[in-house]
């Protein structure tokens, strides 16, 4: 199983690891709230948002590649929520800064959940009192991500092991195949822990 596959670089030394968890949650709050605030058109505002996160990531040491490739990934939230600005007239603007502030949000958490191990900031959001249902919720999501990614590892292995001729099509259908699968073994995983959760007496 892959236990870093979501915070490998949480744990390394630099100056914003050292930061209190807290310190680093409620900066990453203001600074979506502030974001959240600009105007649309203050593109300079964005930039020297962005600018400043560039700046916190190069003193957190994690790889450049690690953190593009990572929000890369994440840019299609950003675009399809900004996608709905085009519907309106003169909708090129606001696209343009729905965009920014939700990559710049989706950087700013990056850098967090990069900077942070998941259970400092569990005890932070327990010690600020929400919910213990939500905290418990967003607990149990991190710790079974893991048994997730492990069990599509292992379905991905076999049906490698079983396939010798490969082409577009038939990947797609495997692929398609194995999502429902999974989905499957984990409606059916999830109903066990929470029948084994209830029997020991978890309310």
């Amino acid at each position: 199983m892959r236990h870093d596959f979501l915070d490998r670089h949480s744990r390394i030394q630099s100056p914003v690891h050292s930061l209190p968890a807290g310190l680093k949650l409620a900066a990453c709050v203001g600074l979506m709230a502030a974001t959240a605030a600009v105007p649309p058109g203050s593109f300079a505002v964005f930039g020297a948002i962005a600018a400043l996160l560039v700046v916190v990531a190069v003193a957190s040491r994690i790889s450049p590649r690690f953190l593009v490739s990572r929000l890369l990934l994440l840019e299609p939230l950003a675009l399809g929520v900004a996608g709905l600005a085009l519907l309106q007239p003169g909708g090129g603007r606001i696209f343009a800064a729905v965009v920014a502030r939700a990559t710049i949000c989706l950087f700013a958490a990056l850098l967090l959940s990069s900077t942070t191990p998941f259970a400092e900031i569990v005890r932070v959001l327990r010690r600020l009192r929400l919910p213990k249902l939500l905290v418990t919720t967003l607990a149990l999501m991190y710790r079974y991500l893991f048994l997730l990614t492990d069990e599509a590892q292992r379905m991905q292995r076999a049906r490698a092991a079983r396939t010798f001729r490969v082409d577009r099509a038939r990947s797609w259908r495997a692929a398609a195949t194995m999502v429902a699968q999974l989905f499957v073994r984990s409606t059916e995983r999830a109903e066990r822990i929470y029948a084994a959760m209830l029997a020991r007496g978890w309310r």
